[in-house]
């Protein structure tokens, strides 16, 4: 029996070598003969591996840029506080630091991470009365607003931003404002994240324009 000797190589082309002839696994991981793939399969097979290339090492680039950028704004929040008894920013962590010159800015935006407690189902509860007994009279876009709130995406999760549409209607029956506050007592903040924005302008009294990392708004 032939002995089979595949060839270890640094080929970022996803050819594998077997016994010298060339094979590319396809989606189903079999490995088809180079040759057997089609003219414009693999040109499509190199075009994606190129751009995917230049994605990865953007994306460690990025990733590298903004470690970078919160330890140099943690470093001079440091020195600030040794230096002067201050800090920048509210209770909530939010920041901004801006050149000397007021054409450039860095803000840090912490936003909480929210999740919600039982006390969910008793606001559905309380809202799905207000609409049978509203049924007949009630604005179709709130019932529409309310199904969709209390509706679960494929993760099980709640639309958070339809539910904090609710609490902005004020509606005087007493049903709704006992669901509205058991919606705002099943509020949970689990966590928090941080987001960091560059901006720049062309004079101090001028409108900022954001400096875009986000590859859609490039």
């Amino acid at each position: 029996m032939e002995a089979v000797i595949i060839e270890q190589t640094d080929r970022t082309d996803g050819v594998i070598v077997i016994n010298g002839r060339q094979y590319i696994p396809d989606a189903k991981g079999s490995l088809v003969p180079l040759e057997m793939v089609k003219p414009q399969h693999k040109l499509e097979d190199e075009t994606v591996r190129k751009i995917m290339a230049f994605a990865l090492d953007l994306n460690q680039q990025i990733a590298r840029f903004r470690d970078h950028t919160m330890v140099d704004l943690g470093t001079f929040d440091a020195l600030l506080a040794q230096e002067y008894g201050a800090k920048i920013g509210g209770a909530k962590g939010n920041r901004t630091y801006q050149t000397f010159d007021g054409l450039m800015k860095v803000q840090v935006q912490v936003a909480e991470l929210i999740d919600f407690g039982p006390e969910l189902q008793i606001a559905k509860k309380l809202v799905d009365e207000c609409l049978n007994e509203w049924s007949a009279d009630s604005r179709p876009e709130i019932q529409a607003l309310v199904s969709d709130a209390f509706d679960t995406d494929k993760e099980g999760k709640i639309n958070r931003a339809k539910i904090f549409m609710l609490l902005r209607h004020s509606i005087e029956d007493e049903r709704w404002v006992r669901a509205m506050d058991a919606i705002r007592d099943a509020m949970r903040v689990t966590g928090s994240k941080e987001y960091v924005r560059f901006y720049t302008r062309e004079k101090p009294d001028g409108q900022w324009q954001a400096v875009t990392i986000d590859l859609a708004k490039a």
